[in-house]
């Protein structure tokens, strides 16, 4: 009796085993896409170029498509295959590289491009994977600040040419009545001679 019982010991733990192992294996072929973003919220100024960057793996073939969400509303971007097909839409014809890891970059980027960007990976088994990547895009201070910065300098030029025409016209007004008076001197003078002669 006492050999059957080992026997069946062996065999339940063979069977649990196999069991994990299967299991395992199941659950390998099941979620069989995985997707990793490696920073989900990036900060851009405009007219910078952007790369949405995520990887996925999978053990078949799947189709990738990136979509903008924003308070505009939602646009899909591109859609393709690695190494098949690849269809760009319209409004984003010449400003979007395509990646064989399933990352893309923007090109040029403007304050209507901050959004959402869903990114979907399909296996051909209709598995999907979804990850989200946030952009800010912020206007570049430093033209306002060069505006400002001019002006300034224009402001400094034009009170500079005031102040010198304020001295000028001081000195002009000082040099017209020192002669002015010199002149009521003279004739004074030339009366007190006259009337002394007389």
């Amino acid at each position: 009796m006492r050999p059957l019982q080992g026997c069946r010991r062996q065999c339940i733990v063979l069977g649990i085993v196999t069991l994990c192992l299967a299991a395992g294996w199941a659950l390998q072929t099941q979620g069989g896409v995985s997707l990793l973003v490696p920073q989900p919220n990036i900060n851009a100024t405009v007219a910078q170029n952007i790369l949405l960057s995520v990887e996925y793996s999978c053990k078949g073939i799947v189709s990738i498509e990136w979509k903008h969400v924003s308070s505009w509303g939602t646009n899909k971007i591109v859609e393709w295959k690695p190494g098949s097909y690849t269809n760009i839409s319209k409004s984003y014809k010449d400003r979007v590289n395509t990646y064989e890891n399933g990352s893309i970059q923007l090109l040029n980027v403007g304050v209507r491009d901050a959004g959402y960007y869903v990114v979907t990976i399909t296996e051909e088994l209709g598995t999907n994977v979804y990850g989200t990547i946030v952009l800010s895009v912020y206007e570049i201070i430093y033209e306002d600040l060069h505006f400002v910065a001019v002006f300034f300098a224009f402001l400094t030029a034009v009170s500079a040419v005031l102040v010198c025409c304020m001295w000028f016209c001081n000195k002009s007004v000082h040099l017209f009545q020192n002669k002015r008076d010199k002149l009521k001197a003279r004739t004074a003078e030339e009366i007190e001679l006259q009337t002394i002669e007389c």
